[in-house]
């Protein structure tokens, strides 16, 4: 049976499995930082999710040569996600940076499919096998050895993935600091470099240290303004979330046990939608 999101944060050993799948995430990031950046909040990557999801199933049906935009922002706002105006602005930023490229119409020039790049395809089958390789660790099986040998397993796995987070209420409404930097670009980010930071420590530890960070050069890193990104870290810091033991901004920061906790709990969700994903697709994990 796919494991449930209380399952996965009661597991011992998801701390560690987090902070490696947070490194993780951060090299996905390397191989395209500006890709990365536009799924960096909360918002666009349910719309990223949402319009591959549209595009794989159409795929996958054979009655569809591509995505259309009408489809795309219909769903979107269908589904509460963002405006039709924001909706429309994303997928023609997607298209001007060629991650979303023009298909061919032979049918009809006015209908514009799109489709997704080839290697905004990898980027997501990288997330997606990141996640099974964590729950691989946490609860053993062999999720991943099985997803690598299906045809066409992201095809199959990201729109069950896509509804699925969609439809999650503790997806769309996180808590306090998660929610925080959900909204903030490369929010999502920041959070992975700070759990990807963790000194090893129990899991009751109040405050764990993530080393000495300057404000200044993650501002320069993540494309951020400087005083965006310290104002969102006082807000962290006013909510006791994070904190710096000498000096703001040039000395040692830490984040306490509950915006661990908090992290944790959004990624235990996420990796039970995924298990219940693929083991819809593949079958249970042990088989």
């Amino acid at each position: 049976m796919a494991l449930s999101q209380a399952e996965i944060f009661a597991n011992p050993g998801l701390y560690p499995v987090i902070k490696l799948q947070s490194a993780s995430m951060l090299s996905i990031r390397e191989e395209d930082a500006r890709l990365s950046a536009t799924f960096a909040t909360q918002q666009r990557w349910l719309m990223s999710h949402v319009g591959l999801a549209l595009y794989l199933r159409g795929l996958s049906a054979g009655t569809t040569n591509g995505l259309h935009i009408t489809k795309f922002l219909e769903a979107v706002v269908a589904a509460d996600i963002a405006s039709r105006n924001t909706a429309d602005s994303y997928i023609k930023e997607m298209i001007y940076y060629k991650y979303v490229e023009l298909l061919p119409s032979p049918a009809d020039r006015r209908m514009r499919p799109l489709g997704p790049a080839r290697h905004v395809l990898d980027l997501v089958n990288g997330w997606v096998r990141a996640h099974l390789y964590s729950l691989d660790r946490l609860a053993g099986g062999n999720r991943l050895a099985a997803y690598e040998a299906t045809p066409d397993a992201l095809q199959l796995v990201q729109p069950i993935i896509a509804d699925r987070l969609v439809a999650a209420h503790a997806v769309r409404n996180p808590e306090r600091t998660f929610s925080l930097f959900t909204w903030l670009d490369n929010g999502g980010t920041i959070m992975d470099w700070l759990m990807a930071s963790m000194e090893d420590a129990p899991m009751s530890a109040e405050r764990v240290g993530v080393g000495p960070i300057s404000t200044v050069e993650m501002a320069r890193q993540l494309m951020l303004s400087r005083t965006h990104l310290a104002r969102k870290l006082r807000e962290a810091e006013d909510l006791g979330s994070l904190g710096w033991e000498g000096r703001r901004g040039h000395s040692v920061m830490w984040v306490s046990r509950g915006f661990r906790e908090e992290y944790a709990s959004a990624q235990a969700i996420k990796l039970s939608i995924v298990d219940q994903a693929c083991e819809a697709v593949l079958g249970p994990a042990g088989a």
